[in-house]
């Protein structure tokens, strides 16, 4: 077993990733507080050809330095947007056909292993708050709510690993043409 040097990875340029064809996924991070979070969810973004992230409230936007520290490069790559009203964000993608979800814990939300998405699906994940979650009135817009089942003593996760998570579990469909 012998590590892969980078050219042998055969990663793609800025310039062709920003012309190859996007996972119709949306990500919506509304009032995120950390910068830290916010790049590794761009990170996660650019490793899976995410179609967009939007920033909502006073979720930080770049550039920033500490955004760029986790996200290495991917503010330059994956297409971003800023809107301050998450139900702004939610009324727009639902009127370009986007099913939207919120990542939350509530009393009908489906576990995570039993979501399915096919590759045709045009699907938006709202990441909440830190410490709050998704806003209420962002949830009551929402198609449904997905669940990541946590077995632990912990009932919630880091945000940009729950974020990382589903992103995975979605872009699977698409990248396995299911």
């Amino acid at each position: 077993m012998q590590k892969l040097s980078m050219d042998e990875l055969h990663r793609i340029s800025v310039d062709e990733f920003k012309e190859t064809k996007k996972i119709p996924l949306v990500i919506i991070l509304d009032n995120i507080r950390s910068m830290h979070n916010v790049g590794s969810i761009f990170r996660s973004s650019d490793a899976f050809l995410i179609e967009k992230i939007i920033l909502c409230g006073f979720t930080p936007r770049p550039p920033h330095r500490d955004i760029n520290k986790t996200a290495l490069g991917a503010t330059e790559t994956v297409h971003w947007e800023y809107q301050e009203n998450i139900l702004d964000a939610i009324a727009s993608l639902k009127e370009d056909g986007y099913k939207i979800w919120g990542i939350e814990q509530v009393d009908n939300s489906i576990p995570l292993e039993n979501f399915k998405v096919t590759n045709t699906d045009k699907t938006a994940i709202i990441l909440g708050n830190e410490v709050e979650g998704v806003q209420e009135d962002a949830l009551l817009q929402c198609d449904g709510s997905i669940e990541i089942p946590q077995f632990g003593t912990k009932h919630s996760l880091n945000v940009s690993v729950a974020g990382g998570i589903l992103i995975w579990e979605i872009a699977k469909a698409y990248l396995l043409k299911k």
